[in-house]
């Protein structure tokens, strides 16, 4: 007799952790960084449209793959059909790759709540800090194993005692914490030598009205390219993390509602994660500040609350305690992605799988720490960029993987299931899946040609 399945207790069990996992490091610190270099509200404008269409129907393709085969990635597409169970393999993938070094920047996250939570934070605004903790042998080992070895004990503890429990927590603390400084954010100002008066409503003007300086046919485009990759990382989509949560949501949970929750979740969170961080490096930093990009969050913003005075230690604290919630509920839905594959396929025990995959985690995560150090290389990947271990880990995964397992997914709800399969399994307590006809359009047309162009720029070709 096979063992019952797992499941969220409800609706909101569910929203919650998919909201989690879709609210992670992506969205706090990459969407305010293309939004700054996009055209500030125009990037806003793309973004938002996309995911009322775009994002909508690949999130809603993923949560009915899911919770019609009551199945992990690794399973599920096999199940609806058998020429598409390499999606499958590849769906398990992704978070495999992730998951490592998702693991090593949560162990920077936590290493900065912590340097500002005991008084220190004016050592991480000076100049080299960030590097010099990167490229340290140790400590960045030592932090990837304390944020790994949480998430790896929500994991281990289930879905609902586990998961469900822990985003219940985390996640109105999280919203709180985003709200409450978003509305400080907005009251920054700063004076410079000469009595000039910067206010954080002017840094909210370079955020919220669009830019089309410089902007042509090519540039808008690259700016629509932008917006669809930021979707992956904000929704959670071709990771495996919605198929898998989507087979613990019982068949009487309200899917359509439960859908346009984590979108409203995620658009919002999104939006204020600009809110905070935007106008206060406007403030501090002039409008040149935003060109820190990745390293915004290490580099530039540490300066930030050092430029604030006694406040900003306080605040520095409540900012990476949101990230560090953010990042940590992001990272073990990319391990439950894993573990259910383990659990479903190997028929593994939820503690063996769990004790597994983090250990395999950890080896990898190890080694891109060491990529900052002993094994350090610089290599130029096919999309222009230059990187080592991390960078070809995140490459590989985000922008050559993930576009597959979507048009994949595309090809298989649209043209072999057809749409009326994903209507059927929203609709299975009579609810009604609303832009039926947009859904229809996405998932066999337009989103196919989004994500093959997508692939195609990130493999160099176009």
């Amino acid at each position: 007799m096979s063992k019952k399945r797992e499941s969220f207790s409800g609706s909101i069990g569910f929203v919650l952790a998919a909201a989690g996992s879709a609210v992670g490091l992506g969205n706090i610190w990459r969407f305010p960084f293309l939004a700054a270099r996009d055209g500030g509200g125009l990037f806003l404008v793309i973004y938002l449209v996309l995911a009322l269409t775009f994002g909508f129907t690949l999130l809603t393709a993923e949560v009915v793959i899911g919770r019609n085969t009551k199945s992990s990635p690794l399973t599920a597409y096999g199940k609806l059909s058998k020429r598409f169970g390499w999606v499958g393999a590849i769906a398990s993938i992704v978070p495999f790759m992730i998951l490592p070094y998702y693991c090593v920047i949560g162990g920077w996250v936590l290493k900065y709540f912590l340097i500002f939570l005991s008084g220190y934070g004016l050592d991480a605004a000076q100049d080299g800090y960030f590097g010099s903790f990167i490229t340290a042998q140790y400590e960045p080992i030592v932090m990837l194993v304390i944020f790994l070895g949480i998430c790896a004990f929500i994991i281990y503890k289930g879905v609902a005692s586990g998961i469900e429990q822990y985003s219940k927590i985390l996640m109105p603390v999280l919203i709180l914490l985003v709200i409450g400084i978003s509305v400080f954010a907005l009251t920054l100002k700063s004076t410079d030598a000469n009595g000039n008066t910067v206010t954080a409503l002017q840094g909210m003007k370079v955020y919220l009205i669009p830019s089309f300086e410089g902007v042509t046919f090519k540039k808008f485009l690259l700016i629509v390219m932008d917006a669809a990759g930021q979707l992956f990382y904000s929704l959670s989509i071709a990771m495996g993390i919605m198929v898998a949560y989507g087979s613990y949501v019982p068949d009487e949970a309200n899917l359509v509602q439960s859908i346009n929750r984590i979108e409203i979740f995620d658009t919002a969170v999104a939006f204020l994660a600009g809110v905070m961080i935007i106008p206060a490096v406007f403030v501090f930093m002039g409008p040149d500040g935003m060109a820190a990009g990745p390293s915004l969050m290490f580099v530039s913003l540490p300066k930030v609350f050092a430029a604030m005075g006694g406040a900003g230690r306080v605040i520095g604290t409540l900012f990476f305690a949101m990230v560090l919630f953010a990042a940590v509920t992001s990272a073990m839905s990319v391990l439950e992605a894993v573990v259910s594959g383990l659990i479903d396929h190997f028929k593994l025990s939820r503690t063996k799988g769990t004790i597994l995959e983090s250990a395999i985690a950890l080896a990898l995560g190890i080694l891109v720490c060491l990529g900052y150090n002993l094994f350090y290389f610089e290599l130029t990947l096919p999309n222009g960029a230059v990187g080592q271990i991390l960078d070809i880990m995140d490459y590989i995964s985000n922008y050559v993987l993930m576009p597959v397992v979507s048009i994949a997914t595309c090809i298989l709800v649209g043209w072999v299931l057809k749409p009326e399969f994903a209507f059927k399994e929203a609709g299975k307590n009579g609810e009604e899946l609303g832009r039926k006809g947009l859904f229809t359009l996405m998932i066999k047309f337009v989103a196919p040609v989004i994500l093959s162009v997508l692939l195609l720029m990130s493999l160099g070709i176009l």
